[in-house]
């Protein structure tokens, strides 16, 4: 989600819903402020922002719905839907025989590498069933570089949201922030691949 392909608009559709039907506004501000956090989490961050309280089974209801909006919005994208330079830049890592690995706690990310033909250029596949912490935790990158059977200061990460940078640093990585705004955490930025 944002670095390899543009779902981006699709969370923030969802998100959007699910608050207009709690009767809030979810804007392009508050997008920023969940961007790369799980899905659980990113509601809690909402909830306190819009001073709404709600039951532990409501919110499980309401991030059901939300994953359910998404998936919606998503089944629709393919190759098209990847963003610049993204294959040339995986096919030159391919061909340097760098080893590569997707590291997303998302529970959709097999359905995105299938719907757009990126899984061919991973190794190692780490996402949300595989992992527990959300980020900026380093689990999940942590988990990344013992699947590749590498130290995590030989690994370099790609990443677009400060949850993810921080997740990444904090597992001892370095760090490219692939985004529209510099992310200072990170170690480089770049605005697209």
């Amino acid at each position: 989600d944002g670095v390899l392909v543009d779902t981006d608009r699709f969370h923030y559709l969802a998100w959007k819903k699910v608050l207009q039907d709690l009767g809030e506004d979810f804007t392009a501000e508050d997008n920023e402020q969940i961007k790369g956090v799980a899905r659980f989490r990113a509601l809690e961050i909402l909830l306190k922002m819009k001073n709404v309280e709600m039951s532990e089974v409501e919110k499980m209801r309401i991030l059901r719905k939300k994953n359910n909006l998404y998936l919606e919005h998503v089944t629709d994208i393919d190759d098209s839907d990847i963003l610049p330079g993204v294959e040339e830049f995986l096919e030159l890592l391919k061909f340097n025989g760098i080893t590569t690995a997707i590291a997303s706690t998302s529970d959709n990310t097999s359905i995105i590498l299938e719907l757009t033909g990126l899984k061919k250029y991973f190794d190692v596949v780490i996402d949300g069933h595989r992992v527990r912490s959300p980020k900026p935790d380093p689990e999940v990158y942590l988990e990344t570089a013992g699947e590749l059977k590498v130290s995590p200061a030989e690994c370099a990460v790609f990443e677009d949201s400060k949850a993810g940078v921080l997740s990444g640093k904090r597992a001892g990585m370095w760090v490219v922030a692939v985004s529209e705004r510099p992310i200072l955490e990170a170690d480089k930025w770049v605005s697209s691949l």
